[in-house]
């Protein structure tokens, strides 16, 4: 079929309501991501027993959690949201969805902080393939008036992921170690049997994602894209645009004048991550900081010459640009916070695991999930009224959640500590489906992948990779976890700023992102 033969069709499609099918697959994906969130975050209610048993402190737990998933997952994002741009998004989230699950179980057989970093990056590479796919496929099935609900629903799984995760672990720990004091399976002690246990469901879950049906890409919008001929060459290129050092190569590749700018970079990005290693000591931290930084300048420099019209939208729009950084500083403390209330709790406020996992993974998942899908909700309805409408929604999450986590990291009354880590969940997590939504309205159809993995990449290295790792080094350097907690508050100013640049832009880019596409080079 043509595509001026399927405009007809699917605009009638976008009058329509949403197919069944649409939501039955919204809710596979939306398992997908609980388990995803599951694997990714139940290393904080194990955190306490691994730092015990491999004698490691705060900042590596903070890193394992945050840097070594965080790096891998955004730099493997680019390459892999390539990949969902022009390949088979079904089967692409299927083999990451295997990948990810193998490395969470190989974590449980970890016996020192190098082997758990490596399964955890393992962890990182397989998730990267997730929400690039998961982003493209809904905004298929789901029309644009529709697009941050739906977008909103999947990231619930986010949040039930991560109170799942905290449930699950509290009672395999307890549960396992009470078993086994002695002479157990395998020689495994219970964060280890956490791990295996957990990892092991999605390789079956990967069998039922396998069974959907690939929607037409732009079928939502009435632009069919037409597929692409050679789908894994724009994932290679993009891979060696990415990787050190394979991304000189690159470089090269604009003559002398590019390989000496990406030099230049790298001696500036590497010279300010030393200096941070030599301020705190630690090393791996900021080393693994300083790569993700510099292949993500490479990626962007090489993006400019081989995709100008991408590059326009994503890298040239200062409003996509404040967009996810404002949201990365949401991402910054709430990905902190809801790492560490359970150490928070178990250390300071003498919880038992299992305990803490019920009182901080119950009410936080359902406190998760209300948010995203009451914020998804309002972000449209405001979206209606105002073009930036749903940037309101993201500062929200970020000012509204500020208080709680002050009060969460400061209390020695356990019912406050937990209502204040509920409040928190409930009014960061909204601001996560209006964030996306937007940045999906700012690209064109055939850029969604890419545009999610730029998105995610503020979620990760500027969110993950820093706000969990900060506060552990505070917490380190100072030996108190308050004060670690406190430091996430550096976020809200710095959001504010950035988020109000956006609303000021966004309303403009978006009604001209055809125009500048076309003026950098989009075919017609």
């Amino acid at each position: 079929m043509t595509e001026a033969e399927a405009q007809p069709e699917s605009n009638d499609q976008v009058k329509q309501s949403v197919p069944a099918y649409s939501w039955y697959a919204l809710s596979i994906l939306v398992i997908v991501y609980v388990l995803n969130f599951v694997d990714r975050n139940i290393i904080s209610i194990l955190a306490e027993d691994i730092k015990a048993d491999l004698g490691l402190r705060d900042d590596q737990i903070g890193f394992l959690y945050g840097t070594a998933f965080g790096v891998f997952y955004a730099l493997f994002g680019i390459p892999l949201g390539k990949l969902a741009d022009s390949w088979h998004r079904i089967r692409l989230m299927t083999a990451g969805l295997a990948i990810w699950s193998a490395f969470t179980a190989l974590s449980g057989f970890a016996k020192n902080f190098t082997m758990l970093s490596v399964a955890r990056i393992g962890v990182g590479v397989g998730e990267a393939t997730a929400s690039p796919s998961a982003y493209s496929l809904i905004s298929d099935w789901f029309p644009k008036k529709m697009r941050a609900t739906a977008l909103a629903i999947y990231s619930s799984g986010l949040y039930i992921g991560g109170g799942i995760s905290l449930l699950i672990g509290g009672a395999i720990v307890e549960n396992w170690n009470e078993a086994f004091p002695t002479d157990a399976p395998l020689g495994l002690v219970g964060w280890q049997a956490a791990f295996i246990i957990v990892g092991l469901p999605g390789l079956l879950l990967a069998c039922l994602v396998f069974t959907l049906r690939e929607p037409l890409r732009g079928e939502s919008e009435g632009i069919i894209a037409p597929p692409s001929k050679d789908p894994f060459r724009g994932f290679l290129r993009e891979l060696m645009a990415v990787i050190p050092p394979f991304t000189l190569y690159g470089a090269a590749q604009a003559g002398t004048r590019g390989l000496l700018f990406n030099l230049l970079g790298a001696f500036v990005i590497g010279g300010a991550a030393y200096g941070m290693a030599l301020a705190t000591g630690s090393y791996q931290q900021w080393g693994a900081i300083g790569i993700g930084y510099y292949a993500i300048f490479s990626w962007a420099t090489t993006l400019k010459r081989r995709d100008a019209p991408t590059f326009k939208l994503i890298w040239g729009t200062p409003a996509f640009l404040t967009t996810i950084l404002g949201y990365g500083m949401v991402a910054f403390m709430s990905y902190a916070a809801s790492f560490w209330a359970a150490p928070y709790a178990i250390r300071i406020l003498d919880q038992a695991p299992s305990v803490a996992g019920w009182w901080i993974g119950g009410p936080g998942a359902a406190g998760g999930f209300l948010g995203v899908i009451l914020g998804g909700w309002m972000a449209d309805k405001l979206r209606a009224r105002n073009p930036a409408g749903r940037l309101i929604v993201v500062a929200f999450g970020l000012v509204a959640a500020a208080p709680f986590l002050a009060i969460m990291f400061t209390t020695q009354n356990v019912p406050l500590f937990y209502l204040c880590a509920f409040l928190q969940s409930l009014f960061a997590s909204s601001a996560l489906g209006a964030a996306a939504a937007t940045t999906q309205d700012l690209v064109l159809p055939r850029m969604r992948g890419t545009a999610t993995a730029t998105f995610f990449l503020s979620t990760t290295l500027v969110g993950l990779a820093l706000g969990p790792y900060m506060a552990g080094q505070v917490s380190t350097m100072t030996g108190s976890l308050s004060t670690g907690g406190l430091s996430l508050l550096i976020a809200v100013p710095i959001g504010v700023t950035l988020l109000l640049i956006a609303y000021r832009t966004v309303p403009e880019a978006e009604r001209t992102v055809l125009e500048r596409a076309k003026s950098a080079g989009e075919a017609e």
